[in-house]
C-alpha cells in the first residue's frame, strides 16, 4: 500500500512537473512607454486564464527596441515571439512574408478596429500586426495661459495663430515656455513631427520620380520655421527632447503648448500625473498652406515573426492584448481615462470613456483626419504621414533627424543641414536603385 501511494505521490509529482515544464514561455518585446508597462502588470490575467503559457517581457526605450526587432526578423533571430513593432514595419514586413498573418474570431471583432489603422496594418486585405493603441497628432495647450492672454485657441489652428500664441504666454523667468516640440533626432522622433511640418508647409520627402526634395522652398521654410520657434520660445535644450521629457515639462506646467501623440491626452488630463490637468485644453494640430499631412498617423502593434514556433500561443495573447475585454480590464483597473486609444469604434463609443476623457472627440478626429494615401499637396509615390513606407526610409530619416537636430541646436545652419540631408537621401536612394 506505501508504495502504491509512494508511486502515484511519484507520478503525480512527474505528471506536475512535466506540465510545468511543458508552459509555453513567450517572449515578448516591447517599448517602454505607460500603456505597454501597465500590459505587463495586467498579464497575470491572460497566465490566469492560460496556465499553460507564460509571458517573459524584454522592454526597452523606443530606438533601440526598433534596432532590436528589425535586426531579430531581418536576420530569422528568433529571439522574439511577439513584437511590439509601428505602422511603418507591419505593411512593409507583412508584404516581405516577415510576419505572421493575424487570424482573428468573430468574438475579437476586427471590424470594430478603426479603418484608418486597420488599413495601415494590412497587405491586399490581410492584417499583418494587431494595434494596442493608435494616435494621430494634435496641439495640446494651458487654456489659462491663453485665456489671461486674451487668445482663443481655435479647433484648427495655423501655425502662424501658434507662433503669436507662444510669443504671448513665453514667460521663462516662471518657468513657462511658449512651445514643446521634439528635437531629440530619429526617424521616429523629430522626424515624425517635422514631417507634418514639412507636409502643411506644402513639402514631401520624395518626388514623383523618387527623388529626394530636402532642399525644396517647403522644407527650407518648414524648418527655419521650426528652429526660429523653439529658439524663441521653446525650452533650454530643445534639440534633447523627445516624448518623455516633453511630456514631464508639460506635466510640470512648464509648456504652454506642446503638438505631438493624441495618447499624450489621456496622461497631461490626469490630475495624478500633471500639476496642470484642468487647465489643459486640445485642438487640432495646425497648418500652413495645406491641411495635408498636418497630423500624424502611427499606432504601436503586437505582430508574429513568420518564423515563430509560437504561433498558437502569441495569437491568444495578441488576441487577448488587443481586444474589447481588455480595453474593459484596464477601464475596471486603472478608469476609463487610461485606457488604450486610437483602436476600436466601440471604446470612441462608451459614454463612460466620452465622459472620463476629454479630449476623446479631438482625438478621434484627428486619426480619421489622417490619410496615408494623400499626405501631401504635390503627389508622391509613397504611402505614409510622417514617413515614406519603403525600407530605406529608416536611414534616410535618421541621417537626417541628426542634422535637423544640430541645426536647433545651433551646430549647423539650417541650410547646410538640408543640403547634406539631400546627399545622404540620394545617396540611399541610389544605392537601393529608385533612379540613377
Amino acid at each position: 500500500m506505501k508504495l502504491t501511494l509512494k508511486a502515484s505521490l511519484a507520478l503525480a509529482f512527474g505528471l506536475t512537473a512535466g506540465l510545468a515544464n511543458a508552459a509555453t514561455e513567450l517572449v515578448i518585446a516591447t517599448v517602454n512607454n505607460g500603456h505597454m508597462i501597465e500590459m505587463q502588470k495586467l498579464t497575470k490575467h491572460f497566465e490566469q486564464a492560460n496556465p499553460d503559457i507564460k509571458v517573459k517581457w524584454v522592454t526597452l526605450e523606443e530606438g533601440v527596441l526598433r534596432q532590436r526587432v528589425t535586426t531579430d526578423i531581418a536576420t530569422k533571430g528568433g529571439q522574439f515571439d511577439i513584437m511590439t513593432i509601428g505602422m511603418y514595419e507591419a505593411p512593409i514586413w507583412g508584404k516581405k512574408g516577415w510576419l505572421q498573418e493575424l487570424k482573428t474570431d468573430a468574438a475579437y471583432d476586427a471590424d470594430d478596429l478603426l479603418p484608418a489603422i486597420r488599413s495601415g496594418l494590412s497587405v491586399d486585405g490581410k492584417l499583418f500586426a494587431a494595434p494596442f493603441y493608435g494616435e494621430s497628432s494634435m496641439l495640446m495647450y494651458r487654456k489659462d495661459l491663453a485665456d489671461k492672454a486674451g487668445v482663443k485657441v481655435a479647433d484648427k489652428p495655423t501655425w502662424t495663430d501658434i507662433k503669436d500664441l507662444a510669443a504671448k504666454i513665453h514667460d521663462p523667468k516662471n518657468g513657462v515656455y511658449g512651445i514643446c516640440l521634439r528635437g531629440k533626432p530619429g526617424w521616429g522622433d523629430n522626424m515624425a513631427f517635422l514631417s507634418t511640418l514639412v507636409n502643411t508647409f506644402g513639402g514631401q520627402w520624395f518626388d514623383m520620380s523618387w527623388k529626394p526634395q530636402l532642399e525644396s522652398k517647403p522644407w527650407k521654410d518648414a524648418i527655419n520655421f521650426y528652429v526660429d520657434l523653439l529658439k524663441n520660445y521653446g525650452p533650454p535644450g530643445s534639440s534633447a527632447n523627445s516624448f518623455n521629457e516633453i511630456l514631464a515639462l508639460t506635466n510640470a506646467g512648464k509648456c504652454g503648448m506642446w503638438i505631438d501623440a493624441t495618447i499624450a491626452a489621456s496622461f497631461v488630463s490626469d490630475p495624478k500625473q500633471s500639476k496642470v490637468a484642468d487647465q489643459m485644453a486640445f485642438a487640432q494640430a495646425p497648418t500652413m498652406n495645406t491641411p495635408k499631412g498636418a497630423n500624424w498617423l502611427w499606432s504601436w502593434n503586437l505582430a508574429i515573426p513568420a518564423g515563430s514556433k509560437k504561433v498558437d500561443a502569441a495569437q491568444k495573447f495578441i488576441t487577448w492584448a488587443t481586444s474589447k475585454d481588455y480595453i474593459q480590464l484596464v477601464a475596471k483597473t486603472n478608469g476609463w481615462a487610461n485606457v488604450p486609444t486610437g483602436t476600436r469604434k466601440s471604446t470612441y463609443a462608451s459614454p463612460e470613456f466620452q465622459k472620463a476623457a476629454r479630449f476623446a472627440a479631438a482625438e478621434k478626429a484627428a486619426i480619421d483626419s489622417a490619410n496615408p494615401t494623400d499626405s501631401t499637396l504635390p503627389k508622391s509615390p509613397y504611402i505614409g504621414v510622417q514617413f515614406a513606407a519603403i525600407p530605406e526610409f529608416q536611414a534616410i530619416g535618421i541621417a537626417v533627424g541628426q542634422q535637423m537636430s544640430a541645426a536647433l541646436a545651433g551646430k549647423t545652419s539650417v541650410d547646410a543641414a538640408l543640403k547634406t540631408s539631400q546627399q545622404a537621401a540620394e545617396r540611399e536612394m541610389k544605392k537601393a536603385g529608385y533612379y540613377k
